[in-house]
């Protein structure tokens, strides 16, 4: 049978793969979607990207999108009646998700991995992380959205990673002096699209049922 859809290897869980979901979401495109074990990765997919982390979309064509902000963007490109896009803002956006995936990825990692780094207390990576925190609640302070009255790119790339550092510990999240940024998480953790995109599957197989997500 001929393939009619482009297929994404996907963990849920994972921050990287909730963005690239959430920009299909946003954008309205389907995929099949194959869910990853992490600890029994698809030869299928290491075929395609030996890095062997998701996401990782195949296109119908062949080519291969490897990196989570590429997925998002590929998709809004495509359509984005949202505008998340929105050129005014975009290098604002881009800045923001690079602070994000560079500076605050390692220190949440490291907070939420604090036993594997010894090196500091989980408290002090933490403190650490929260630098980018300050930031996004200085953001939020003025406006609904990290960059204006209305959502963007940075959006959807930053709020999975913010999630996950506040389930490290959410008494202590909620604990934390940025009610702004809290608000910020809880609107999108209540959204319909996030909660779609968190859909549990089954793991992929060769030979399983295609799964068309958003179905």
């Amino acid at each position: 049978m001929t393939a009619k859809y482009h297929c994404l290897y996907s963990f849920r869980r994972c921050p990287y793969a909730m963005r690239a979901r959430l920009g299909l979401l946003f954008a309205g495109l389907q995929v099949e979607l194959r869910e990853v074990v992490l600890k029994n990765k698809p030869p299928q997919m290491l075929a395609i990207s030996p890095k062997g982390t998701v996401p990782v979309l195949q296109m119908l064509g062949g080519r291969v999108i490897e990196q989570s902000r590429d997925i998002m963007v590929w998709a809004l490109e495509q359509q984005d009646p949202q505008k998340l896009l929105d050129e005014k803002i975009l290098p604002q956006a881009n800045a923001l998700i690079e602070q994000n995936d560079n500076d605050f990825k390692y220190w949440l990692d490291r907070y939420k991995y604090a036993d594997r780094h010894p090196e500091m207390p989980q408290a002090d990576y933490r403190l650490k992380g929260e630098g980018f925190l300050q930031v996004l609640e200085g953001l939020l302070a003025s406006n609904r959205f990290l960059l204006g009255a209305n959502a963007s790119i940075a959006d959807i790339g930053i709020m999975p990673f913010v999630r996950q550092f506040a389930h490290v510990d959410r008494e202590v999240f909620y604990r934390l002096p940025y009610p702004n940024l809290q608000q910020w998480l809880q609107y999108w953790l209540q959204q319909s699209l996030f909660v779609q995109s968190m859909t549990k599957f089954q793991p992929w197989q060769e030979g399983s049922n295609a799964v068309i997500f958003p179905a």
